[in-house]
């Protein structure tokens, strides 16, 4: 209860669907009458047929029916969401073993909330002890909640962890594997697990033509931003790093600047260049360009100067990059996070603003620049 059992059984659909079974999912938590709304809702963002019966007070009778109605309707696998508890009572164990005895189940998985540590251990061993389970689902391992109960549990109860959920979005489920989050609580990354994600959402052939590119040193603006949207793709940015090794330390490093801005803020940057400008900035942005940039992306002339060192820098890492394998990339990421990080490097954080107030006329004249930017940008727009 409240460890997101409901939401679990959504995720392990989507992720059984991509494998290309037919799952159907059971509202058989009927104590809690939402569960039963929110199971609909997840099967209609998913695609995903739900059974339900809202005048039926017996869960077992539900679960008999609904592998009834998988057989109808071509399901394979029919995941069966059944009441959850804080904590272990006789009621709710006789209820589950009617289940197990007349639906025979291949799987029986107990759903644990990461963040509440030996509470989530202690729940394995209770349920373990009178139910027998095939595994364990941890959730909420995203943010601070690094893993170490997702360990305990398989030492205390003997339990495998077969999934952890890592965030609230429905492609938030990962298979367990226990190296990998030894790796995720010793800081260390877990660069297996992200390129696997990036093999399923990236788009392949752009990323051929990008690695074509880059191998004649073609690498423009325009690649780069593509390859910014790319990542997003892979969940948070703060996410997203400390799942490459040597990296999870960099947004402590970056103090309060959010990842998830900045990017926006680049966008914005790289979006008020013309095509002429996205393509060579490094020859063509000269001090009045400059400027027209920064007023059409709202920021301050120096971060547009800050972006065209960065990305001078990162155009020559993935020309060298291209065509070597992984450990020399991994090595040269890491040399660009020691660069991010020295205060007098290319990658040092942005500089803030003076606090300077703006005269009448000036703030006048910049508003006129701006609109002049805007009306620009319009005209680009409908050349295309």
């Amino acid at each position: 209860q409240g460890s997101g059992k409901t939401t679990t059984c959504g995720k392990l659909g989507r992720m059984l669907k991509e494998r290309e079974r037919r799952p159907l999912l059971v509202a058989a938590d009927l104590q809690r009458p939402a569960a039963i709304d929110q199971l609909h809702v997840l099967g209609e963002q998913l695609d995903i047929p739900v059974y339900s019966d809202r005048n039926e007070k017996d869960p077992v009778v539900v679960c008999k029916a609904a592998v009834k109605e998988a057989k109808k309707l071509g399901a394979n696998t029919v995941i069966l969401d059944t009441a959850g508890r804080l904590h272990v009572d006789d009621e709710l164990m006789q209820q589950l073993e009617r289940v197990d005895r007349q639906c025979q189940p291949h799987q029986i998985y107990l759903v644990v909330d990461g963040m509440t540590g030996q509470d989530a251990v202690n729940s394995a061993q209770a349920f373990n002890d009178a139910l027998e389970l095939d595994g364990v689902v941890m959730t909420k391992l995203d943010g601070d909640a690094r893993g170490g109960a997702a360990i305990s549990v398989k030492q205390v109860t003997g339990v495998p962890i077969k999934f952890v959920g890592t965030g609230e979005h429905l492609d938030a489920l990962e298979e367990f594997h226990p190296d990998r989050m030894a790796g995720r609580i010793l800081g260390q990354g877990d660069i297996l697990s992200l390129v696997e994600k990036a093999q399923r959402e990236f788009d392949q052939d752009e990323m051929i033509a990008q690695e074509e590119r880059m191998r004649k040193g073609e690498f423009t603006l325009d690649d780069f931003k593509k390859q910014l949207g790319q990542i997003t793709k892979l969940g948070p940015l703060q996410k997203v790093m400390g799942m490459i090794p040597g990296m999870g330390g960099m947004t402590e490093a970056m103090g309060d600047v959010d990842p998830e801005q900045d990017m926006k803020r680049l966008f914005g940057i790289i979006d008020s260049m013309t095509p002429e400008e996205r393509k060579q900035p490094t020859k063509v942005i000269d001090q009045s360009r400059r400027r027209r940039i920064a007023l059409g992306a709202g920021v301050e002339p120096h971060e547009v100067n800050d972006l065209v060192k960065q990305f001078d820098a990162m155009a020559q890492m993935m020309t060298q990059m291209a065509g070597k394998g992984m450990r020399e990339r991994m090595k040269m990421v890491k040399e660009m996070q020691a660069s991010m990080s020295n205060p007098n490097g290319q990658f040092s954080r942005k500089k803030q603003g003076t606090g300077k107030r703006l005269s009448p006329k000036e703030r006048a004249k910049l508003k006129k620049q701006r609109e002049k930017e805007i009306r620009r940008k319009k005209r680009e727009k409908k050349r295309k």
